[in-house]
């Protein structure tokens, strides 16, 4: 009998993990997605002044908007891998500024160079929020409508940029 009140914890374990296992491997229909959904609804605060949306698209092409800030060490590291992408895509790149100064921002521009086509300010963070923003850096590729067709959480890295490249450059009807 005392065998089978040992037991007890360790099958009711067993039965949780399985259950936890199932439960994230199996997610709900409700729950959020970052992909084949539309890009926020708002106006951003340009830094050189005005206002700027995303959807639709500035210029009527699909773009790629890159989270980033001045104090986020993996937005530093993946300049170089912006940059590429942003010269192999003309006009296509955009920045939001996440929770910083314009200040801040333009002295980390100036020292790696400025990639974007244009850049947008987030200084309170609801726009992050809004795109569904994970923790900086990010890069969402918006269509023409507005419809984000591609997420990249974190830095960039090689197969990222070839993934972002390939979505700029995709024909839409």
């Amino acid at each position: 009998m005392k065998r089978w009140l040992a037991a007890i914890p360790v099958t009711a374990l067993v039965l949780f993990a399985g259950l936890a296992g199932w439960e994230l491997s199996h997610p709900e229909k409700g729950d959020f997605e970052r992909v084949s959904r539309t890009a926020p609804d708002r106006s951003f605060e340009r830094l050189e002044g005005g206002t700027l949306s995303f959807a639709p698209t500035p210029n009527g092409e699909t773009i790629a908007v890159n989270l980033f800030a001045s104090w986020c060490a993996p937005c530093e590291a993946e300049h170089p891998r912006l940059t590429a992408l942003a010269e192999a895509h003309p006009g296509q790149v955009y920045g939001v500024l996440y929770k910083d100064t314009p200040a801040n921002g333009r002295k980390f521009l100036d020292e790696l160079g400025n990639p974007y086509a244009d850049i947008v300010l987030d200084p309170d963070g609801q726009g992050g929020l809004d795109f569904g923003l994970t923790g900086v850096p990010e890069t969402f590729v918006i269509s023409a409508d507005g419809e984000i067709l591609e997420h990249v959480a974190g830095p960039l890295d090689a197969d990222a940029v070839k993934r972002v490249g390939e979505a700029l450059s995709a024909p839409r009807p």
